[in-house]
């Protein structure tokens, strides 16, 4: 099978050298890259370079963001042309139309890389709802937020110096925004949700992110026994389901406290195969690569074709999602009893109103933070 690969940066190369090491009869012969960076033959700075090559049957995007991701990939799968993608920005925008495109060409469409990195995630939770309903996921989607929780923790730092390290390391970028707002992982969860539930996902989720997350609101949860993780959450029941991104005060003897620097942990409970749990690396140019060249090669043998239909009636109910909350804060919030110092609890609120909640606070008080408390 001859493929191309749009975008050739740090996942880019990486599928490039796994194919030309380890893969036999799969070959990359197009890469779509910069007029000013074409080091390659192979290398060209018009897509429609590659859409007149009637010899490439799959397209291998790992460009990133929205456009022109999405004109690529549509125009890919309109011309009957496979497609693999880690790309979750744009797929959790246009699953739905990526979805449809797909269906009609018969092209296949195939997400892994875009949840987890090279934690087999996506074709698990496919492989589960053959048989299950999913009933709940959650899981720690991000490694840049994980790297970040766990060296304050261990190191007794403030956020700002360990963020910085993880700048200096290569884990976080110069803008850090998408992953310490919680931006990626409301990405991933949308895809998650859409697969788990089969259901084109609502997109305006709850999503609270680590930003303004203190050392000293690390040793507040210590001392009631829970650390911070950063979670995309998913739950269905009776015809509904919810979603929301939020940092959860996780019991300090449990997995997802113990996930160290920029690792991952994914979990779906289902109705008969119970819970499960995936842990690995969640992104880099080796671990994303090693994925989408799984894609490939599901692809290139015919073991694996997708389908996602998003058709099922599923209706969006935000209360389903529904926790005690802490917030760290000097705003005067109703309701709220003492957790410890400067911190409050507030009982049985949903995702959605314990984000309203937090938007008052920070109105009064831009450096509140907030975590859930998972139900016992």
């Amino acid at each position: 099978m001859k493929i191309a690969i749009l975008g050739y940066g740090t996942v880019g190369r990486g599928v490039d050298q796994i194919i030309a090491e380890r893969v036999d009869g799969v070959e990359v012969t197009r890469i779509l890259e910069l007029p000013d960076r074409l080091s390659d033959p192979r290398m060209t700075a018009s897509y429609d370079d590659i859409l007149a090559d009637g010899e490439i049957e799959l397209v291998v995007e790992c460009m990133g963001g929205v456009e022109p991701a999405r004109t690529y990939l549509m125009a890919a799968l309109e011309s009957g042309r496979h497609v693999v993608t880690s790309n979750k920005a744009v797929v959790a925008a246009h699953f739905a139309e990526f979805a449809a495109a797909s269906v009609a060409s018969g092209a296949g469409l195939f997400v892994e890389a875009a949840v987890g990195g090279g934690v087999p995630w996506i074709a698990s939770v496919e492989k589960v709802r053959r048989i299950d309903e999913v009933t709940s996921f959650s899981g720690i989607m991000n490694g840049t937020t994980n790297y970040i929780v766990d060296a304050m923790r261990r190191q007794g730092a403030e956020f700002d110096v360990v963020l910085a390290e993880a700048q200096r390391l290569g884990y976080a970028e110069r803008d850090p925004s998408a992953d310490i707002d919680g931006i990626d992982v409301l990405n991933k969860t949308i895809i998650s949700a859409s697969v788990a539930f089969d259901v084109a996902c609502e997109k305006n989720l709850p999503a609270s992110g680590i930003r303004t997350l203190t050392k000293a609101d690390l040793e507040l949860f210590a001392a009631h026994g829970r650390t911070v993780k950063l979670l995309g959450r998913g739950v269905s029941s009776d015809g509904r389901y919810a979603a929301a991104v939020e940092p959860v005060a996780v019991a300090a003897d449990s997995l997802e406290a113990s996930v160290p620097g920029n690792f991952n942990l994914l979990t779906l409970d289902a109705s008969t195969v119970g819970e499960l749990k995936f842990y690995g690396q969640g992104a880099g140019s080796l671990p994303t690569g090693n994925a989408i060249v799984q894609d490939v090669l599901d692809c290139a043998s015919g073991v694996r074709r997708p389908v996602y239909d998003f058709t099922r009636p599923l209706a969006y109910d935000p209360t389903l999602l529904r926790a005690d909350y802490v917030l760290r804060t000097t705003a005067e919030l109703g309701d709220a009893e003492p957790y410890g110092p400067g911190a409050v609890l507030v009982r049985d609120l949903t995702a959605e109103g314990a984000r309203a909640l937090l938007d008052e606070a920070l109105a009064a008080d831009p450096t509140t933070f907030m975590a859930a408390l998972p139900v016992a």
